[in-house]
This record gives structure tokens, sequence and C-alpha cells, in this order.
């Protein structure tokens, strides 16, 4: 299988197979994504398949993508206890009520909420009305999911699924740090290029999620204004530690940090329960001075953690050495696979 997230300026793949009961990661690549402000025509979409295809080796002609933040719209909601297929007419036929925006010409599904076990001698919370399920919904444009079909048909490829983007980290933290996730409230947080995903999980239920328009790209232009140097420049320094960057850089993060912060403020007042960490991912992550502004910000402990480390590395050559630096831009890549599987 191959999973690819098309990503604002890097498309990231990876390719899995089954060894037995053991998920494998055999290959990955980052390429040049498509310019983000042009409209993909499906033969434009198809060639940059190809191409992902054959950096993997071409070995599959199953791809499942996940699809960008700006493209997809993920919520929690509660839904009669129904088969999926009905779950779905609902949210067709009532999406303004329950997704809060009228979406036309768009396909929808549910992922129905495993019920989290109760404590020894708790009751239910749903009480006595009518039992429902809670539902992960998304939504997506009927034509994005049209154009992908026949981009992967001209391909050679087979398309298996497309998922939003921003259920990527969760599905690879799950399989990552099954005990942090059963029984912690944490926060995910992936820096993307354009965009920034904020999800929190509660205890293995997702509780809340928010998209913040201040990405990897923001940081870089404001750094390479505030220095006067080439964005080039100001991309390459981003992640090192040169004390010269230090304030330049700040001056970038600290409206993320409260972005971030004002949405984990919200979920606790909601819910009076606190985040006790942050997990960061996304190639900005790997900059030690970026986690500690954020920690600063955030005043809650700012880790990266390693989305590989359940799968069994098959990798060639170099891309073993390197997989340990490259592993937290795959993140969404790799919970794509894993939706798919």
């Amino acid at each position: 299988m191959m999973a690819i997230d098309m990503g604002g300026r890097t498309t990231k793949a990876a390719l899995f197979e089954f060894r037995g009961q053991v998920l494998a990661l055999t290959r990955y690549a980052l390429l040049d994504a498509p310019p983000a402000d042009k409209k993909l025509s499906p033969e434009k979409f198809a060639e940059h398949l190809k191409a992902v295809a054959e950096a993997l080796g071409g070995t599959t002609k199953f791809v499942t993508v996940a699809v960008g933040l700006d493209d997809a719209i993920v919520r929690q909601i509660e839904l009669p206890q129904i088969p999926l297929e009905e779950m779905r007419l609902i949210l067709k036929m009532n999406h303004k009520n329950y997704l809060q925006q009228e979406l036309p010409n768009h396909v929808f599904d549910c992922y129905i909420v495993p019920p989290r076990p109760l404590p020894p001698g708790e009751k239910s919370a749903t009480g006595a009305g009518t039992p429902k399920f809670k539902v992960v919904a998304a939504a997506m444009k009927q034509q994005l999911a049209d154009d992908f079909m026949r981009a992967a048909q001209l391909a050679g490829l087979t398309a298996e699924c497309m998922i939003p983007g921003l259920i990527g980290p969760m599905n690879t933290f799950e399989a990552a740090l099954p005990e942090i996730y059963a029984k912690e409230t944490v926060a995910l947080v992936d820096i993307g290029f354009k965009h920034t995903s904020v999800c929190v999980l509660d205890r293995g239920e997702l509780a809340l999620t928010r998209v913040v328009n201040i990405g990897g790209d923001k940081l870089t232009s404001g750094l390479a204004e505030a220095m006067s140097i080439s964005y080039a420049e100001a991309e390459g320094i981003k992640v090192g530690m040169a004390p010269e960057v230090e304030s330049g850089l700040q001056l970038q993060v600290i409206p993320l940090g409260r972005e971030i912060r004002a949405s984990l403020d919200f979920f606790e007042h909601q819910q009076d329960r606190p985040v006790s960490q942050v997990f960061i991912s996304g190639a900005s992550a790997r900059s030690d001075m970026i986690l500690q502004m954020l920690h600063s910000e955030l005043l809650l402990d700012c880790k990266t953690w390693n989305p590989t480390s359940f799968l069994q590395l098959a990798l060639p050559g170099q891309q073993a050495v390197e997989v340990e630096h490259v592993g937290l831009q795959l993140t969404v890549a790799i919970g794509a696979a894993l939706a798919a599987f």
C-alpha cells in the first residue's frame, strides 16, 4: 500500500506491507508538491501520482491519500445507533445542523468511536433517552473525490481510500503510544506548510479539533523578513540552534503558541480537565528552539514523538539511516495507511 500526504510544499509518501501480523515500512519519499495556487487537473494529479509511485519503487498499485486541511471537514458529533449507511444519509440531508455549515456537493463519511470502558460502579451518562453513538464525521467535496479516482485510474493505480489529513496524526499516535492515548488527556499539534492542526485526545476519544492558519511557511517567511535574509536561508537555519535567529523566530512562534493555548483553554474550560502534555510533529518540530518557545507560551511539556516506533523498519540503505530525522514528516501518511488497512 502506498500512502500519500499531499502537503502544501512537499508530498510525503510511504510504502507499507504486512509481514505476518507486523506492518513494515519499506520505503518513503519526499517530493516537491504541485503548485498549491493552481487547481490540479486529474491529468496533472495523475502525473504526480506516477512520480510518487516511481519514487517508492513501483511495487504496488494500491494507493490511499490524506486530504489537506483545507479540503476536508472533521467534527465529533452524536448520532442515533443506526447503521453507517444511514448515518451518511443523515449527514447528507442535515449537514448544516451537524457540521455547522452548508456543504452542497460534498461526500460524507462516519466513524463510530468505541465507547470508553466505564470504571467499576460508574453508570453511563447517556441517561434514559435514546442511546447515541459518538461519531467522527467527515466531509469533502465530491469533485475532489472524483478527481482522485480519475487521477489514480490514469496513473494505473487502484484508489483504496481518502482520509482527512487531520485524522492521520491521531491514528499514528494511537499505534505508537497506546498507553498515553488510552489513559491521558493530550494535545497533538502537527505543523504543516500553511496550517497547523490541533487535536485534543481525552483518554482515547477525540475531544477537540482546530485548524490554525499558521504553518512552517509563515514561520520561515517571517524569519526571513525579520533578519533580512532569503527564504532559503531562513528555512535552513530555522531548525538549527543559532542564537542570532532566536528573537526573529520567537516573533513568529508566539502567535502560533497563543492560538494553540486558546484551543487548549477552550477544552479545559468546557471539560474541566487539564491537558497534560503536547506532542508535536511536522518538519518544524525538528527545531528544538521552536519546541522551547512553544513550551514557554503553553506552559506545558512540548515534545516530539516517534511515529515509526511501532513499525518494522525494512528500509533501503540511506533511508534506514535518515528515517529518524524524516519520521516527523511522515506522521500523516502513516496514519492514512493505518486507516486504509
